[in-house]
């Protein structure tokens, strides 16, 4: 079920969710047929989008949620509030281990937005998917 988070309000989450389902509307996905759509909230309040893009070579697929965090990163965000995923999966999608890793590079304060296209829904906040993240060689995010 949906858990509420104190990071991020009901207005917000529609919003994320109409950011990441028209970025999956252009997900390249000829393998797998599974398009995912992401959107990130900067601190800022800039909205960054991304979908998956898939290679002939699985390993080189990028997922939604690492495409919506380069864009970001390209245009000087650095500190990020909340993720929406989805997808026309099951339950609600979920962001991968790998970029559970990468999005806790920036902070665990972030509220992870995880739904289908179905309107099944649950918020979890970044440090509960990823709990023992480590930070031993972390440098910091203001690079």
């Amino acid at each position: 079920g949906r858990r509420s988070s104190s990071v991020i309000d009901e207005a917000t989450v529609a919003r994320l969710l109409r950011a990441a389902t028209a970025a999956r509307l252009r997900a390249y996905a000829p393998y797998s047929g599974f398009s995912v759509g992401a959107a990130l909230l900067g601190a800022s309040g800039r909205v960054f989008v991304g979908a998956n893009v898939e290679n002939s070579s699985y390993g080189l697929a990028l997922c939604a949620e690492r495409s919506a965090l380069v864009h970001a990163i390209v245009r000087g965000e650095r500190r990020f509030r909340a993720v929406a995923v989805i997808a026309d999966s099951d339950g609600p999608c979920t962001p991968c281990g790998a970029c559970r890793h990468v999005l806790s590079e920036f902070g665990g304060d972030v509220a992870v937005i995880c739904a289908n296209v179905n309107g099944q829904l649950r918020i979890r906040e970044l440090r509960e998917l990823l709990p023992d993240r480590n930070d031993t060689l972390r440098r910091g995010a203001s690079s």
